[in-house]
């Protein structure tokens, strides 16, 4: 199994769709399916501009989070940008923690929804590395420090609904719990 990788048609997210730990993801329940995606997040910790190549991204890399790329599915294959289906309020949990010092090209993904694993894979099967990625974004915009890339999510990207608990679980980071409420 490969991960997707990120590519040009994904979207940002805005500041509002950021929450932490526990806070609960707004399910709107005009949007139809809302799926999870388990991801590693690179935090960008030195200003990355215009990098001369792959190898200089991670000097530029502060640490490792876990985020849930929420997305709403039918939006997202309905429109050309995917920013509607991914920007909505809450709809980017990170957390619980940046853990660093961590051999980012090896790290285990998890995404599970109420317990049970729904997705498993490693950034080993990222299509791009994680400096391929870093370096890839700071051709287009500076990267600032805080900034955060999703790397892309294993296979198993399902539905969720209110009243679940959505988890990513990112080796050597912890385990990012949310609860999902219609909102």
């Amino acid at each position: 199994r490969r991960q997707r990788q990120m590519c040009i048609r994904d979207s940002f997210k805005p500041p509002s769709a950021v929450v932490g730990p526990g806070e609960a993801i707004r399910h709107p329940p005009w949007a139809g399916r809302v799926d999870h995606e388990a991801e590693l997040g690179v935090v960008i910790g030195r200003e990355a501009a215009r990098l001369p190549g792959p190898e200089a991204a991670l000097a530029h890399v502060f640490g490792a989070t876990c985020v849930n790329d929420v997305t709403a599915r039918e939006l997202q294959e309905k429109d050309v940008q995917f920013t509607r289906a991914k920007g909505f309020d809450t709809f980017c949990p990170v957390g619980p923690c940046i853990a660093t010092g961590l051999d980012l090209g090896r790290r285990r993904v998890v995404g599970r929804v109420n317990g049970e694993v729904r997705q498993e894979g490693s950034t080993e099967q990222l299509v791009f590395s994680v400096a391929h990625l870093v370096w890839y974004v700071s051709q287009v915009m500076t990267l600032l420090p805080g900034d955060i890339i999703s790397t892309g999510t294993p296979s198993g990207v399902g539905p969720i609904q209110p009243g679940d608990v959505a988890e990513v679980e990112v080796e050597g980071v912890g385990t990012l719990a949310n609860p999902v409420t219609e909102g």
